[in-house]
C-alpha cells in the first residue's frame, strides 16, 4: 500500500482520461483523492501532456517530487489512434464546434488516401487549430476564435513519425500515429482533407502511448478512487 510519504516522494500514475473530463479536472480529481486519504493540504500533482475534452486515452499523471520530471514525459513520442470524417470542416477541425462546410468526396479512392499518407511523415510545418490553448501576446487562441477575432498563427515544425490508415469507409478514415510533442492531430486530420482536395475534421481521437507507456496499463480515474477507497477502509 503506497504511503503519504511515497506520494510526495513521487508517483507516475497512468490514468485512462474519459471522453468529456480536461486534463486539469483529472488532475484537480487525483490531488483532493490522495489529500483525502491522508488527510494532507497540499500536495503538488501534475500531468505530463494535455488531451482535449473530446479526446479519451493516456495521461501521466506525476506526484510529488516527480512533478519534476513532466517536461522529460512531455517530450516523449506519443501514439494516437482515431477517425476522420471527410467531406466536412469545422472551425475547431473537430466536433467541439459544428460543420461550417462541406465538400465533395466522390472523386476521393482509397489509393488516393493510402499515398497521401506519405505527404505527412517525417518533419513537416503545421500550424495549430485556432480553437487551442496556445498563448499569443498573452492571450490563448481560443479565446480570439470565440470573440470571432483573425490572429495570424505561425506553423511549426513537429515530426511524424509513422501514419498508417487501418480502415476505410468513406467518410470515416480510422487511423494510427506516431509524433513528437506538439502535434496536433485535429490539424493533422484538416490538412489531410485539404490534401485530398476536400474537406476534413476529426471525430475520434484516443492517446494510446507516451514514450514506452501504455494506456493498456493505465487505470480509470474510478478504479483509483475505489482502490483509495478500499485501501482506507482496511486501514
Amino acid at each position: 500500500m503506497l504511503t503519504e510519504q511515497d506520494y510526495k516522494n513521487g508517483q507516475i500514475l497512468l490514468i485512462d482520461k474519459p471522453l468529456q473530463w480536461t486534463s486539469f479536472q483529472v488532475v484537480n480529481k487525483l490531488r483532493w483523492l490522495i489529500r483525502q486519504q491522508f488527510n494532507i493540504k497540499k500536495i503538488k500533482v501534475g500531468h505530463a501532456g494535455t488531451l482535449d475534452p473530446l479526446a479519451s486515452g493516456l495521461l501521466i499523471i506525476c506526484t510529488g517530487k516527480f512533478t519534476k520530471r513532466i517536461e522529460e514525459f512531455q517530450g516523449q513520442a506519443k501514439e494516437y489512434t482515431g477517425t476522420i470524417t471527410l467531406g466536412a470542416t469545422t472551425p475547431s477541425y473537430d466536433l467541439e464546434t459544428e460543420i461550417d462546410q462541406k465538400f465533395p468526396i466522390d472523386h476521393i479512392t482509397e489509393e488516393m488516401i493510402l499515398n497521401t499518407t506519405s505527404h505527412f511523415t517525417g518533419e513537416i510545418d503545421q500550424y495549430p487549430p485556432i480553437f487551442s490553448a496556445l498563448k499569443k501576446e498573452g492571450k490563448r487562441l481560443y479565446e480570439y476564435a470565440r470573440e470571432g477575432e483573425t490572429i495570424k498563427i505561425d506553423s511549426r515544425k513537429i515530426t511524424i513519425h509513422e501514419f498508417e490508415i487501418t480502415k476505410i469507409e468513406l467518410p470515416k478514415i480510422d487511423f494510427r500515429v506516431v509524433c513528437s510533442k506538439g502535434t496536433y492531430i485535429r490539424s493533422l486530420a484538416h490538412d489531410f482533407g485539404k490534401a485530398l482536395k476536400s474537406g476534413a475534421h476529426l471525430t475520434i481521437l484516443r492517446r494510446t502511448k507516451i514514450g514506452s507507456f501504455n494506456v493498456k496499463n493505465a487505470t480509470t480515474i474510478e478504479s483509483f478512487e475505489n482502490e483509495l477507497q478500499s485501501k482506507i477502509k482496511s486501514v
